[in-house]
């Protein structure tokens, strides 16, 4: 579970901390523009590395970071990330600072850190890596090249390593902001790993009920209860190494198969909430950060939905949430949500919890006509 998460000089983020320790799921609220796609992108980049692409130029490439991301072109202060999570009762703390001296075309890491309980497993000044066997102890020294990233490349001892939990950890995060028109529901490969927009939900259904067969149950349970007609989903082979995800539905002793791709936009994302219920009670706890999952669902799906995730990751996990739908706002509470406001472009993202601010009348309404600032 993220305890806290701070960003600094990245985009419209400056001296940005979101606290959520001991919040299972979290709302995050906000003008178009404030900051909330920005969050999702940083945990990107840290899930991508805990995955093992960690060179700057490759994480430029698939468009994570470049050096326009410096908060109002200031390249002269790092932009900095850090994260503390609570994993088997350890407080993990990460740290990554990116450079960009004069004259360089590419980010280079500036320092790193990686902490459990407050006691360095290693930590990084420039190209230098020092391991430790204890806070006390060096245990070894090396070199790096200052465009990668060490956390990937430093060779875990066992599977009980700090270093393997926490990059285990980050790389099962599922960051989604899905585009249902992209889902087809065929699969080539198998992975445990989802893709930001859904892309590849069909490799992920494959990767889900190859590694946990049991999981076949939770999804088939789930969408019952907001699909009523569907009889079963299939992944048939339609070739030597494709598979293709077909959807059956009875009513009144007729059948219909439906392949996945012909399904509605709402009716692909309640596949995708299976899925994510499925992941966080077999290979979880995760974290998961979904950028408005009641973006194409109807008025009467959205309380539902959103009920459904929170009570998932209520006792496993946790999961972070954007929204600006007036029914899922109803589904938190003040304490765990947050409103993000940014008085105009030139100005950086500020953050505060609607438990904390004063507001007169309808809370809904309020935020509707835009007469609440941080």
């Amino acid at each position: 579970m993220i305890q806290r998460l701070y960003v600094h000089n990245f985009r419209c983020l400056e001296n940005f901390e979101l606290i959520i320790k001991g919040m299972p799921s979290v709302l995050l609220i906000g003008k178009n523009g404030s900051g909330k796609s920005t969050i999702a992108l940083a945990l990107e980049i840290l899930q991508t590395i805990g995955r093992g692409v960690n060179r700057m130029g490759e994480l430029e490439k698939i468009k994570l970071i470049s050096p326009k991301d410096f908060a109002r072109g200031r390249s002269d202060v790092p932009i900095r990330f850090e994260i503390e999570v609570l994993l088997n009762e350890k407080l993990y703390k990460y740290v990554l600072a990116l450079e960009l001296p004069e004259r360089f075309k590419e980010l280079r890491v500036f320092e790193e850190e990686l902490l459990v309980s407050g006691s360095p497993i290693y930590s990084r000044q420039g190209a230098q890596v020092t391991l430790y066997t204890s806070s006390q102890n060096r245990e070894a020294q090396f070199l790096v090249d200052w465009h990668l990233v060490a956390l990937p490349i430093i060779q875990e001892q066992s599977e009980t390593d700090p270093l393997r939990i926490f990059k285990t950890w980050l790389a099962r995060m599922i960051i989604l902001a899905p585009i249902p028109s992209l889902m087809t529901g065929d699969s080539h490969a198998e992975t445990l790993q989802p893709k930001r927009d859904g892309s590849n939900l069909g490799e992920w259904f494959s990767g889900l009920l190859s590694r946990y067969p049991a999981a076949y149950t939770q999804v088939d349970k789930y969408l019952r209860e907001v699909i009523p007609d569907i009889q079963d989903f299939l992944n048939e082979q339609i070739g030597k190494d494709t598979k293709s995800m077909i959807v059956r539905f009875e009513a009144n002793n007729a059948n219909l198969s439906v392949d996945f791709q012909d399904l509605s936009d709402g009716e692909k994302c309640f596949f995708i909430c299976a899925f994510v219920l499925a992941a966080n009670k077999f290979y979880g706890p995760l974290f998961c950060f979904w950028d408005e999952p009641d973006n194409y669902l109807s008025l009467s799906e959205v309380g539902h939905f959103v009920m459904s995730l929170r009570r998932s990751f209520k006792n496993n996990g946790q999961i972070l949430v954007t929204s600006h739908n007036p029914e899922a706002i109803r589904k938190f509470s003040d304490e765990n949500t947050f409103l993000l406001d940014r008085k105009s472009h030139l100005e950086p993202t500020l953050i505060r919890s609607l438990s904390d601010i004063t507001f007169t009348g309808d809370l809904i309404n309020t935020l509707i006509s835009g007469d609440i600032e941080v």
